[in-house]
């Protein structure tokens, strides 16, 4: 099945000529206002089509590329999203364009103070989450803003207490304050139907009586307590903490008159009591031994009061087993937060390094089906699986416990940032990854036929790389058992267009999944659709990729630091093409896995040599004969 352009593509475009005759535009000084704004940025390539030979706007169609355009022709707002853009967003200027409402700079790398958005008091939507902001936000930041309805300053580096001005915005529906340092107590916030993220930060004290309908994810990572956490201790009133006091000052002082008592009646010989002496220093070394060994069994004690008996699930026959006591008492490193819960390296005395990953929404099913699931992950073998080496079961906890990948996962190679003399993935070592996906993920389909979601979690962060750079596929088949509210939350294959828009999923959405870790890979961008929550989400990488090759197929949408592309150009537009198809809107339309993977297969390192002089004869047709091999087509459904 092969996608192709939609008829009805030319009248729409013979129609947006037309429109683009008699342009409207509320302000005509706005599109020099934008183009002064664009000189306070940097990296700026992806601007290029600003320029005042075409306006921002025909009516709510956009020319500039981010531009959010009224009916009117006017510029509601910014979308200036996963651009690599840096250097300052000089509000100055954007306050002179009054018809703004929403601004969002997300997934950029903008640093310093976050930006002073109080010089456009009537904005709808201030979006800057995944840059490097830092410092402290004022608190009066958002004073006065009785328009702003939602506000996402997630995934920077802020500090100091979250502003107090968030309480005295009445339409507020939606908070994203995840992922910083933030500290102290949270605002008494009331806000109807406000949604809130404070997640991994450094807050303390009591969840607000506003905020106890939201999801326990919601505030995971901080110091807090009360509804829908654990409940608070209550503190002690003064007049019984001086009673308290007063009661350890006479117990000690009855403690010191019966020493004292016991030292007087005790008169020994010499050699006695040195004898006894011996004793009670061996007595006090025994006694600390003991209480290192107690202090230990602590730490495992709620494990083994479970339903699991604290035992162990071993599921590898090519393994050694361990038990549970050694897992616990092995000397251990956090590697970080994920969706599902904390992940830690294990260190085993003369063992290969282990990860253990803590799951807490994981109660979907029984503890007999969670069982036989989790054996039957174990018997599953691939080059490209990461083994599920044992698991453990408690009815509010789970313990998943797999290999350590050396390398990390493909996510911190495309997006955290490297020193200057360490190269990124070059495009030999990203095609023999995305082949060991596909590979692991058909595996995933012909091993769990009646499932209609066989990964459900596919994206760059669960692709994990061994010693060679061979891809492993983490997080795989926990559909069945993850709390369906958290995993429509969270999980990717809930990102997906027809869920989004119709409430279900299919076969072939982890083929969207897929289509998009493709084209993540290629264009080095990260998918900014995944950190929406529910409906109405941003636009997916395959809406934006289609964006920027719609007029012409360039290497622009190529990651720069994709090194080592000689006579392979061919074959990362073929693997571009394949990576659409696979997350095509219109579902019919989409690959199936099988020839998906079939069209992964075929590609190569770089073309022959011949091939390659021959395409690079025709100059410009380079790009769209190496697109229309095998009869490959596209289209634009969305």
């Amino acid at each position: 099945m092969a996608c192709s352009w939609p008829p009805y593509c030319l009248p729409l475009l013979t129609l947006h000529l037309l429109l683009s005759t008699s342009p409207v535009f509320s302000d005509p000084q706005d599109p020099a206002r934008l183009l002064k704004f664009r000189t306070s940025l940097t990296n700026i390539e992806l601007l290029s089509n600003w320029n005042l030979d075409i306006p921002p706007c025909v009516g709510a169609s956009p020319n500039w590329n981010g531009m959010i355009c009224n009916k009117d022709g006017s510029v509601f707002g910014l979308q200036l999203e996963n651009m690599g853009l840096s250097g300052t967003i000089d509000m100055d200027t954007l306050a002179e364009v009054t018809s703004i409402r929403t601004l969002s700079f997300m997934n950029n790398s903008f640093e310093g103070s976050v930006p002073n958005v109080l010089k456009i008091g009537s904005l709808h939507g201030i979006f800057l989450s995944y840059n490097k902001f830092s410092g402290e936000v004022g608190d009066d930041a958002f004073k006065g803003m009785d328009s702003l309805r939602k506000i996402e300053l997630g995934n920077n580096n802020l500090t100091g207490k979250i502003p107090t001005s968030v309480k005295e915005l009445p339409i507020l529906v939606d908070l994203q304050l995840q992922n910083n340092q933030f500290e102290g107590e949270i605002p008494d916030l009331e806000q109807k139907d406000l949604k809130v993220n404070f997640a991994n930060n450094r807050l303390d004290g009591s969840i607000p009586k506003g905020l106890r309908n939201q999801d326990p994810s919601s505030f995971a990572g901080n110091n807090l307590c009360g509804k829908p956490l654990r409940s608070c201790k209550k503190k002690l009133s003064k007049k019984m903490i001086i009673i308290i006091a007063v009661a350890s000052s006479l117990a000690v002082l009855a403690l010191i008159m019966a020493l004292f008592v016991c030292r007087n009646r005790q008169k020994r010989k010499m050699d006695y009591k040195n004898h006894q002496v011996t004793k009670t220093t061996n007595r006090k070394n025994t006694y600390k031994t003991n209480n290192e060994i107690q202090m230990n069994t602590k730490q495992v004690a709620n494990y083994k009061r479970s339903d699991n008996g604290g035992k162990l699930h071993f599921l590898r026959t090519d393994r050694d087993p361990f038990e549970l006591e050694d897992l616990l008492r092995a000397s251990a490193d956090v590697l970080g937060s994920g969706s599902f819960g904390s992940s830690y390296k294990a260190m085993l005395a003369g063992r290969a390094p282990v990860v253990v990953k803590r799951f807490k929404e994981m109660s979907n099913v029984g503890k007999d089906d969670f069982q036989a699931h989790m054996r039957f992950l174990g018997s599953l073998s691939h080059p490209n699986l990461l083994p599920l080496l044992a698991f453990y079961y408690k009815k509010d906890e789970k313990l998943l416990v797999t290999d350590y990948a050396e390398n990390g996962s493909l996510a911190s190679h495309l997006h955290v940032k490297r020193k200057p003399d360490e190269p990124g993935l070059d495009w030999a070592t990203r095609l023999k990854i995305i082949k060991g996906v596909a590979r692991g993920l058909d595996y995933l389909y012909q091993e769990f036929p009646r499932l209609s979601l066989p990964h459900g979690h596919l994206k760059s962060s669960n692709v994990l790389l061994d010693d060679d750079f061979n891809p492993l596929l983490s997080d795989y088949a926990l559909v069945p058992v993850i709390n369906k509210d958290h995993a429509q939350h969270l999980m990717v294959a809930y990102k997906s267009p027809e869920f989004t828009q119709h409430g279900r999923t299919t076969k072939k959405t982890d083929v969207w999944c897929l289509g998009i870790l493709i084209l993540e890979m290629l264009t080095g961008k990260f998918p900014a659709n995944y950190l929406e929550q529910g409906k109405g989400g941003k636009p997916d990488l395959g809406t934006w990729v289609n964006s920027v090759v719609r007029e012409e197929w360039t290497g622009e949408v190529f990651d720069k630091e994709m090194k080592g592309t000689k006579n392979g150009e061919g074959e990362m537009l073929k693997l571009l093409k394949i990576g659409m198809c696979c997350c095509e809107w219109d579902i019919g339309r989409r690959f199936e896995i099988r020839e998906a993977v079939e069209k992964i297969e075929e590609l190569k390192e770089r073309e022959d040599e011949e091939e390659y002089s021959s395409y690079v004869s025709e100059g410009d047709a380079y790009s769209s004969k190496a697109m229309e091999d095998d009869n490959f087509s596209f289209s634009v459904t969305n």
